[in-house]
């Protein structure tokens, strides 16, 4: 199964649009494994088991592995998804954009080393730091478009000048991502839940591709929004919550705690479907 196949599947199988984010902070782990680093492979695995059934993707962000010297965990914690929730796709959220030699390295790691399904990619150095990616078939890549940060405006809300309409940046990335650089129907776009004018204008531009939208939950993105602007029947959307459904209870119940936020945002976001 393609990614797209797989996401398709796992939305049918799941009723979701919910992605859960993985951002282990030890930190704030509960009692039992606060500020224990090496315990991020069982806080993670205990937050898949609860919601791999409510989902339809999960996402772990790489840094929040490798800063704590946690790759390995990482790699477990891929083959812990394969293994245990099969039907759901993973997204590494690694934001890589470098250049073609490089850019093959990354994608190595993303697809090979991790076994991801997709990965994240920021497009600022042009097609040919994405192309790589796309030589792995049947993968998923999602450009950086609009992101949910207030820093996004500093260049993705900017005119082009050179171009036709002067689009903004964003605008212009949907384009590309609906058009000539979606060669084999691999791409995807990030768009935050925090701009639900500019995913409607997004899914507008780019009506086929899928949206990979973070920013409910915690950042405070409205959920019913996210939906309406942006979910299309025939154009999957997955809507991505972090900090509110793993760090959902600051004891030893966070995974029941997780998965009853689970619930209660894949519900929210399934009940605003037009």
């Amino acid at each position: 199964m393609t990614f797209l196949d797989k996401l398709r599947a796992a939305e049918r199988r799941n009723g979701s649009l919910l992605c859960v984010g993985l951002d282990p902070e030890p930190a704030k782990f509960p009692a039992g494994l606060k500020g224990d680093a090496s315990k991020i492979y069982d806080f993670c695995a205990r937050i898949v088991d609860a919601t791999a059934d409510l989902v339809i993707a999960f996402k772990p962000q790489i840094a929040y592995f490798a800063a704590h010297r946690a790759e390995d965990q990482l790699e477990r914690l891929m083959e812990h998804m394969r293994r245990h929730a099969p039907h759901v796709p993973t997204i590494l959220d690694a934001k890589r954009g470098d250049i073609g030699s490089t850019a093959e390295q990354y994608a190595l790691e993303a697809f090979e080393r991790y076994g991801a399904d997709a990965v994240t990619l920021s497009p600022f150095m042009g097609f040919d730091s994405v192309a790589p990616y796309l030589q792995h078939e049947g993968k998923g890549a999602f450009l950086l478009c609009r992101t949910s940060n207030p820093g996004g405006d500093d260049l993705q809300g900017q005119r082009l000048a050179g171009i036709e309409g002067q689009p903004f940046l964003y605008e212009h990335v949907a384009r590309l991502a609906q058009g000539p650089w979606n060669l084999n129907g691999q791409l995807g776009l990030v768009v935050g839940a925090t701009y639900p004018a500019e995913i409607e204008r997004v899914r507008a531009l780019a009506p086929t591709v899928p949206l990979l939208i973070p920013g409910v939950g915690a950042q405070g993105g409205d959920a019913a929004a996210t939906v309406r602007a942006g979910w299309r029947s025939d154009a999957p959307i997955i809507v991505n919550s972090s900090r509110a459904i793993c760090y959902a209870s600051p004891n030893d119940d966070f995974a029941d705690a997780a998965r009853r936020e689970a619930i209660k945002t894949r519900d929210s976001l399934e009940s605003a479907k037009p």
